[in-house]
């Protein structure tokens, strides 16, 4: 069977449906209890068993390999984003990697995937982002630096003779996920539209705040619904610096008064995006292939998608209202605006994506559409 550490959570249930979908068996360590996931609902009896597991705990870890004969291992779980002070959740990070390691080796683990970020290359320049690129050593936000010390005792254990892989996942969105992600947009718009069209009103003040505005209107100011910045974290002006003038949201008329409180969502801001199912199934394949020729993967689409091509498609899926943008970019951003170079993962998995943006939105509208909170 096939552990998954964290295989209640966004990415591990994707992960955990994309195995079973090919024929693989699952135990899902969660350190909190639970009921399955909805999209896991209807796996065969004994192909998806959940285990109660803290990577903190090498008791725990072990009493999970007494009960199942563990022939691969994807280590998704980390600490809670900001659940502790830094450098506490860098330590707890890099302590349950080290327990799954050493489990893995007791094992006898064929192979280990273990989650990076696509913030690691914050700071790195060029057309795209190569997993061969020399990575800074400093880190504009706590998990890219948990990342990076995660990578670098994946490399020593691969170089001691375990097969551990590490990936890059790019920004990832879908079913499952937060409704408002601190680095990307995305997320945001497809709720504010999903909340929007559940009203009588597409175009009601609500809806305005919630960061659409009603198709041949001009909304009530820019106050999209989601995080601003499409980076490794927020950006904006110094403290010490006066904030720019909000400019108008896109199709609006200047002047129209902020909403407060609401995080502005700019138009041209962009980072590669990969759907949630697509990564679960890139994170399968790379767990199952024959022979990797490589120590590190980038999980993405390949491609930048920017927020006035995620406004457009979910204007598209959502008629009556689109999303409301301010025009170019976040101020003094320096946001992860490169693709993933996907080369290594196409060639040595065969990995596609299969939805492109109109489907992942369609999809995503309907999931949540269907009564799922998330």
């Amino acid at each position: 069977m096939i552990l998954v550490t964290g295989g209640r959570g966004f990415i591990g249930a994707h992960v955990v449906r994309a195995l079973l979908d090919l024929g693989e068996r699952c135990v899902l360590g969660q350190r909190s209890a639970g009921a399955p996931p909805a999209l896991l609902r209807g796996a065969p009896d004994g192909h998806a068993v959940m285990e109660p597991l803290d990577c903190a705990d090498a008791g725990s870890v072990r009493a999970v390999g007494r009960r199942h004969r563990i022939t691969g291992i994807v280590h998704l779980a980390a600490a809670g984003l900001g659940s502790s002070p830094p450098l506490e959740e860098a330590q707890a990070n890099t302590a349950g990697l080290f327990t799954v390691l050493r489990a893995a080796r007791e094992w006898g683990v064929t192979r280990v995937v273990a989650a990076s970020t696509i913030g690691v290359y914050a700071g790195v320049g060029g057309r795209s982002y190569r997993e061969d690129a020399p990575l800074p050593v400093a880190s504009p936000h706590p998990i890219p630096a948990s990342k990076k010390i995660g990578e670098i005792v994946a490399d020593l254990a691969a170089s001691s003779g375990q097969e551990v892989v590490s990936v890059r996942i790019g920004a990832i969105w879908g079913p499952l996920g937060r409704p408002s992600s601190p680095f990307f947009a995305a997320p945001g718009l497809v709720h504010a539209a999903v909340r929007a069209g559940a009203r009588s009103g597409a175009g009601d003040a609500e809806a305005v705040r919630g960061g659409l505005a009603p198709l041949g209107a001009s909304p009530a100011g820019p106050s999209p619904a989601g995080p601003s910045p499409a980076g490794p974290s927020p950006a904006g002006p110094s403290p010490a610096e006066p904030p720019p003038a909000r400019p108008s949201p896109v199709g609006a008329a200047p002047g129209g008064p902020a909403v407060a409180g609401a995080p502005p969502v700019y138009a041209e801001d962009s980072i590669d995006m990969c759907y949630a199912r697509d990564c679960g199934r890139a994170i399968a394949l790379l767990q199952t292939a024959r022979a990797l020729r490589h120590r590190t993967y980038n999980v993405g689409s390949g491609r930048v998608t920017a927020n006035h091509e995620v406004a457009a498609a979910v204007g598209r899926v959502v008629p009556g209202a689109v999303p409301a943008l301010l025009p170019g970019r976040t101020p003094g951003s320096s946001g992860l605006d490169a693709p993933l170079d996907v080369a290594r993962l196409r060639e040595d998995t065969g990995f596609v994506p299969e939805y492109d943006l109109d489907r992942a939105v369609a999809d995503y509208v309907g999931w949540l559409r269907a009564g799922h909170p998330r």
